[in-house]
């Protein structure tokens, strides 16, 4: 048996930083870090995962649904536009955007600030994704080529599918 487990203390900017990679397509990536803050490397928790990242105005997160987990998105700063199903509304700081699985979710930065969000899933699976498109803040980012986008995706169907 081992050590019983102890959990983290986290400021700000610490927990797994990490880049995406571009599309080798063309299409704009998000450039800014994302923080994997809690999951099983990250704190040994075998149920939750939880990250943080910002978006830079105009900036978005493409609409995609969840088909195992929950998700919680926290607008920790900034403002956006948030599509959930079939509706739209504006989030804000202090907005909480609950989604259930299978909910369609899409995210983006209108405001002139970055759009700074916490994200919390009731299951595992979604942090693999991100790191597969990713690589650690530091290493080189070489573009993902649509080859090896559609082979990520694949891999990741199970959990998350894009919206078309």
């Amino acid at each position: 048996m081992g050590a019983p487990l102890q959990g983290l203390i986290l400021q700000a900017g610490e927990g797994e930083r990490r880049v995406r990679r571009p599309k080798a397509a063309g299409e704009p990536g998000l450039p800014d870090p994302f923080i994997i803050k809690v999951d099983r490397r990250n704190g040994e928790s075998s149920d939750l995962v939880m990250g943080y990242e910002e978006l830079g105005p105009g900036q978005e997160i493409p609409a995609h649904s969840h088909l195992i987990a929950d998700e919680i998105i926290f607008v920790h700063k900034g403002s956006g536009r948030v599509t959930l199903g079939d509706r739209e509304a504006t989030v804000s700081a202090g907005g909480t955007v609950y989604i259930p699985r299978n909910v369609r979710i899409g995210l983006m930065n209108t405001g002139s600030e970055p759009l700074g969000i916490a994200f919390i899933f009731s299951k595992p699976g979604f942090e693999e994704l991100m790191r597969e498109n990713s690589v650690l803040e530091g290493e080189p980012v070489t573009p993902i080529s649509p080859e090896e986008r559609a082979a990520i995706q694949s891999r990741h169907s199970w959990h998350t599918v894009r919206a078309r």
